[in-house]
């Protein structure tokens, strides 16, 4: 996804303890205005994730229905617009990145948290987001990647870091000055 597919991004999130519950809410939402379903799966434990992107306003409007639909089976939930333009491609693991300079590694115990940490810190500082996975395969923890020269890396990690403990969904953060080129073949 290119940066300019979205100029003005906004991203909305909905976390359901009903599967069945957020198949339903998922196509209200998508039937709802013009956006586009970047995720809608179930994440340990046995939760149900929608994950929608777009213009604010048809973003705001499919929000707002989701947020209808899934009422009391709600267990999360998230509206952002001006999302930073990096969010949607880490999201989709498709960044393009050169070389590792220094590495930060966020992890939080929401979908959500991760999103909102992920938009904070590539606005706090010249970053590079590599990867921000969402509860797949994580007994529903969620992470991100990023990268940058070290003043950067630290000023990120500390707006990230911020919006985890305000939320209490910190997991744990660390940051890699120079790592090994090992480490940077398995995260390009």
């Amino acid at each position: 996804m290119s940066k300019n597919e979205y100029d003005d991004p906004a991203v909305a999130l909905l976390e359901l303890r009903s599967i069945a519950r957020g198949v339903k809410t998922a196509d209200a939402m998508v039937k709802k205005a013009p956006v586009r379903l970047l995720e809608a799966r179930t994440v340990c434990p046995g939760k149900y994730i929608i994950l929608i992107g777009g213009e604010t306003q048809a973003v705001q409007d499919s929000y707002n229905e989701g947020s209808q639909i899934g009422a009391e089976m709600i267990v999360d939930e998230l509206f952002l617009p001006h999302a930073h333009h990096q969010l949607m491609p880490a999201m989709q693991a498709c960044t393009q990145v050169g070389e590792i300079d220094s590495l930060a590694i966020l992890e939080t115990f929401t979908v959500a948290s991760v999103i909102l940490s992920a938009d904070a810190a590539a606005k706090a500082a010249d970053i590079q987001l590599i990867e921000l996975r969402m509860a797949n395969g994580l007994g529903g923890k969620s992470f991100f990647t990023m990268t940058g020269p070290l003043p950067d890396i630290e000023a990120a990690v500390e707006a990230g870091v911020a919006i985890m403990e305000a939320a209490g969904t910190l997991v744990c953060v660390e940051t890699v000055p120079n790592p090994h080129a090992d480490i940077n073949l398995k995260l390009l």
